[in-house]
């Protein structure tokens, strides 16, 4: 006598229950993987628990980030890290940030030595940061400088004029939200804000002069925005030696007592999905499923919310790309 048809449906039934289980196991078994390599990959990882080289790249925009400034933290707190690499890949950033940024590399320099190694470009606000070594090693192609200040705003005043739109504003006073780009800037605006990129301007060039012992026409020379090459950069004083890794390693070991055959280890920021938030964690779930555009849409759309952490005064090197 055959099994009942009903039989059949609820085999049919558990197995696909047990398949949904071992589909969550899986999964969970992949977010546990995933956490493992994320905390062996932090400050804590056996290979950071001997002496040791730290190396921390610095890339994109620079804001004075929280993440990026705890590991530089933590990187001085360490016993184990007797020397910082500083590999510097950026246009610069905000002033506030580069300034705090600046501000926690020297606290590192005042218990070990810290090198600045440039890629390919370090200018403006980056610089800024590779102030903080004790030397500068750069490429002898990589771009260094653009010493100064901006401030930018769109201003739309003739556009909404010729459609006919008109901004009313109710103000304390007439400096209050200006300039806003909603309506022309007048002269007492245009007169603060330049008041502003002077003081911070004032305040780069003191801090090229003193990191870079600068008598005033040397400075003078190097402070009107432009970038130089590394190989221009060196008899301005910019830069102090042509070269990568390796020759940042060669004067430390020269110059700092550092052992020649101490392994360089790498530490970098967290990448869990904590700190990528809701919209990267989708993003890399998509790129997993093989959905590129979608994935590449979410990340896009993250790099579009931190372009609003621009915001104030600037220490960045734009280039134009007409040219």
């Amino acid at each position: 006598m055959s099994p009942p048809t009903d039989y059949f449906v609820d085999r049919r039934r558990l197995r696909r229950k047990l398949g949904w289980w071992r589909l969550a196991a899986l999964i969970a078994l992949g977010v546990a993987g995933v956490v493992a390599v994320v905390r062996l990959g932090g400050a804590d990882s056996a290979d950071k628990l001997t002496p040791h080289i730290a190396r921390l790249e610095l890339q994109g925009v620079i804001t004075g980030d929280d993440d990026t400034i705890d590991m530089i933290k933590k990187i001085g707190e360490s016993s184990q890290t007797k020397a910082l690499l500083l590999e510097i890949e950026s246009p610069g950033g905000t002033t506030t940030g580069s300034e705090r940024l600046y501000e926690e590399l020297r606290r590192v320099a005042e218990k070990k030595p810290v090198v600045a190694v440039v890629g390919t470009v370090a200018a403006s606000g980056a610089y800024i940061a590779a102030l903080a070594a004790d030397t500068i090693v750069a490429r002898g192609n990589s771009l260094v400088g653009s010493i100064g200040v901006l401030f930018q705003y769109p201003n739309v005043s003739k556009l909404l004029n010729n459609w006919g739109v008109e901004v009313e504003t109710i103000k304390s006073s007439p400096l209050k939200a200006a300039p806003n780009g909603l309506e022309p800037t007048s002269p007492e605006a245009r007169e603060a804000v330049a008041s502003l990129v002077a003081d911070s301007f004032a305040w780069f060039k003191a801090l090229v002069q003193e990191r870079r012992k600068l008598d005033d026409a040397e400075l003078a020379k190097v402070s009107d925005g432009r970038v130089f090459t590394a190989r221009q950069g060196v008899p301005l004083k910019l830069v102090d030696l042509i070269g990568g890794q390796r020759e940042a390693i060669d004067w430390l070991v020269a110059n700092k007592g550092i052992a020649k055959d101490m392994p360089v280890r790498e530490w970098k920021k967290k990448s869990s999905l904590e700190r990528l938030g809701l919209v990267g964690a989708a993003a890399g779930l998509a790129r997993v499923a093989g959905l590129e555009s979608i994935a590449g849409f979410l990340e896009k759309s993250i790099l579009l919310g931190r372009s609003g952490e621009l915001d104030g005064l600037l220490a960045i090197w734009q280039h134009s790309a007409a040219n």
